[in-house]
C-alpha cells in the first residue's frame, strides 16, 4: 500500500522518535511511505481556541498538502484524525477546497485502526515486558470510533499483560487549550486517569493519542510515580 503520513506539530517538536516508529511498522509491513514535506499543522489549536478564519486557511492548506495522490493517509493521533474529519467539513463546507476535503477523507486513518481495519493486521511480533493499561483518547473514541483495533494489536505483544482501568474512557484532562485555562480541573483529571491506571497494577499507560500521554506523563513525573506512558506506535516497535 501506498502511505503518506501526517506527523502532528507535537510529535514533530518534541517526539519525533514516535513518528519514526510509525513509518518502521509501516515499512515493515510492506507499505511504500512517504512525508509530503510542506505539511504542517491540521489547524486544530487555532480552532479550539476560537481562531475559525485561521482554522480554515490551515485546513485549506492540509487539503493541498495531501491532496496530490491517491495514498491513504495515515497519523499516529486519533485527536488529529477525529478533528479533520468531523471539523472540516463545517470549515470548508462553502470553500474552493470542500472537494478536496471530500476526497481526503475516505482514505485518512489514525495509525491503529489503519494497521487493523484497512491493513488487517493484529499481530507485530513486537516484545515487551510488562504490565499496562489503556486510555482511550477522546478523539480517538468519541470522534474516530475507535475503540478495539489498538487493543488487538496490544493483546499481541510478547511479553506485554494489557489490563483495563474503569477510567479508560474518561478524559485525560488534557484537550489542548482546557489544561491551560482550568490548570486545576486539568491536573485533577489526569490523577483520576493515572490512578485508575495504578489500581490495576499496571506499570504502563499506553494510548493512540501522544497529546493525552503527553499531559498525563508530566502529571506522573510531578508526582515521582512509578509508571510510565508509551504511544501505540513506540510498542508495536519494540523487540525487532
Amino acid at each position: 500500500m501506498n502511505v503518506s503520513i501526517f506527523i502532528p506539530c507535537f510529535i514533530d517538536q518534541l517526539y519525533p522518535q514516535t513518528g519514526m516508529n510509525m513509518v518502521k511498522v509501516l515499512e515493515r509491513l510492506g507499505c511504500n511511505v512517504d512525508y509530503p514535506k510542506g505539511q504542517t499543522c491540521c489547524g486544530q489549536p487555532a480552532c479550539n481556541a476560537g481562531f475559525q478564519d485561521e482554522a480554515r486557511d490551515i485546513a485549506k492548506k492540509f487539503c493541498n498538502d495531501f491532496s496530490h495522490n491517491d495514498h491513504f493517509i495515515v497519523a499516529p493521533s486519533g485527536s488529529c484524525v477525529g478533528y479533520i474529519t468531523n471539523q472540516y467539513n463545517r470549515l470548508l463546507k462553502h470553500s474552493s477546497a470542500y472537494t478536496q476535503f471530500k476526497q481526503i477523507k475516505g482514505r485518512i486513518f489514525e495509525f491503529s485502526d489503519f494497521l487493523v481495519n484497512k491493513m488487517g493486521v493484529s499481530k507485530m511480533n513486537a516484545s515487551l515486558n510488562g504490565k499496562a493499561s489503556y486510555h482511550d483518547g477522546c478523539g480517538s473514541l468519541r470522534e474516530c470510533g475507535i475503540k478495539q483495533a489498538p487493543r488487538q494489536l496490544l493483546e499481541h505483544v510478547n511479553g506485554l499483560e494489557l489490563i483495563e482501568m474503569k477510567e479508560c474512557e474518561t478524559c485525560c484532562g488534557f484537550g489542548g487549550t482546557f489544561a491551560v485555562k482550568y490548570e486545576p480541573i486539568s491536573i485533577g483529571m489526569a490523577k483520576n486517569k493515572v490512578d485508575s491506571a495504578e489500581a490495576t497494577g499496571a506499570n504502563m499507560i499506553i494510548s493512540a493519542d501522544m497529546s493525552c500521554l503527553m499531559h498525563i506523563d508530566a502529571y506522573i513525573k510531578k508526582q515521582n510515580k512509578p509508571m510510565k506512558t508509551m504511544h501505540i506506535a513506540d510498542v508495536l516497535a519494540s523487540g525487532w
